[in-house]
């Protein structure tokens, strides 16, 4: 500062503008009311409306559940249009049938109407279905092998929990077998077990993306169903992140063990959904085969389970709970799946099991790095720890 020169002062025009709160909250809010203002306009006012007068009706049905019990057929529908869609007749093998429809009258636009049909099926045949609507456009479904969809009784159910038992918690718990055999291991070693997990987990990933983006594939396009796969994806790889990184360390040890335990139960529940549809089906040899190779298939699973275990004390007990969380999911999968789900639900629990999946390998990777060294990643032992889990996944997934 100058000799004899006063104290510096701010520039009016280099000050920070005072913040009015209201007047901030209404500059926020603006677009959305212009954004309200534009949307109601074209809901209420409907501009576009004259431009499609004396156009038919665009219908879409979409059979998303069917149920089989003695003379009586069940489905479960819904239908987008740019009118209600309202089911006029129903066929079934070429003949006119009567039905009931709950709730009566027309569905909306993405609404799901109950289609009570009583129909003399015969088991082990195939059936054909065709819904005729009003405008008389027909959308045909197939029961490629008609069975009766098993009942909710305490022995169903309780013999349903057996399969699922044997599908989840025992081949993880069988697994989790191997950390006393992990715990010997030197640094090199447990930074190669830690990238076969990523390897396990990464197999997982893609299998349970795939297969949320399938399901997804068998709903009305409306639904936007594969993109919702992504979005569930994304926000629960988002949450668990956030609730594993609450205290602001990321989860190690028996933490992480639940993790990755948590995403791979979600995954044994889509298994499950599988096993029960093959149940549901009739087809006792593939629901046996889908056991068979899910149960090899899981083993690897709770190997990866056990890693992030290595170099702590666990108590049993934390083994308890771990194979119970990686493998109980699996029994609600069959009991579902034995009695059909919407396709669309389907896909969003895939989605969901697929973010807590990809978080888990986020946190594994970021544990390699903080023990070992951001090279570590790159180093000999990770890139073939993790070439090693996937095609120990993939080699026992060809027995699926």
């Amino acid at each position: 500062m100058a000799p004899g020169s006063g104290p510096a002062v701010a520039s009016p025009a280099l000050a920070a503008p005072r913040s009015v709160p209201w007047r901030t909250a209404g500059w926020l809010a603006l677009p959305l009311v212009v954004l309200a203002a534009i949307l109601a306009l074209l809901i209420l006012g409907r501009p576009l409306e004259r431009l499609t007068e004396g156009a038919p009706p665009v219908e879409t049905i979409s059979v998303e559940r069917v149920r089989l019990e003695p003379g009586l057929i069940t489905l479960s529908v819904r239908a987008d249009g740019s009118q209600p869609v309202r089911i006029a007749q129903v066929q079934v093998d070429g003949a006119y049938r009567s039905f009931a429809i709950d709730p009566p009258g027309p569905i909306g636009r993405l609404g799901t109407a109950r289609l009570t049909i009583p129909y003399p099926w015969v088991d082990g045949e195939s059936h054909r279905i065709v819904l005729v609507t009003s405008t008389g456009v027909t959308f045909e479904h197939a029961i490629e092998v008609a069975r009766a969809t098993p009942p909710w009784d305490v022995p169903t159910l309780a013999l349903l929990a057996v399969v699922g038992v044997l599908l989840g918690v025992a081949p993880v718990a069988t697994g989790l077998l191997a950390y006393p055999g992990l715990a010997t291991l030197n640094a090199s070693g447990t930074r190669f077990v830690l990238a076969v997990t990523v390897g396990l987990l990464g197999f997982l990933f893609l299998d349970t993306l795939s297969e949320g983006l399938e399901q997804a594939a068998g709903t009305l396009d409306r639904l936007r169903a594969q993109a919702a796969v992504w979005v569930t994806m994304l926000i629960s790889a988002g949450a668990l992140t956030m609730i594993g990184r609450r205290g602001g360390r990321a989860p190690e040890g028996a933490a992480l063990a639940a993790f990755i335990a948590f995403g791979i139960g979600l995954h044994n529940l889509g298994e499950g959904l599988a096993v029960g549809a093959a149940i549901a089906a009739g087809e006792a040899a593939l629901a046996t085969f889908l056991v068979i190779g899910f149960t090899i298939h899981n083993v690897s699973e709770g190997f990866g389970i056990a890693a992030p275990l290595v170099g702590h004390r666990p108590r049993f007990v934390t083994f308890v709970g771990l194979a119970a969380l990686a493998g109980l999911p699996a029994v609600p999968g069959v009991w579902i799946g034995a009695q059909a789900v919407s396709p669309f639900w389907m896909a969003l629990c895939f989605g969901i099991g697929a973010g807590a999946i990809l978080q888990v390998i986020l946190e594994v990777l970021a544990l390699i790095a903080r023990r070992d060294g951001p090279r570590a990643l790159s180093a000999p032992s990770s890139l073939g720890g993790i070439g090693a889990g996937l095609a120990v996944m993939y080699l026992t997934a060809l027995f699926v």
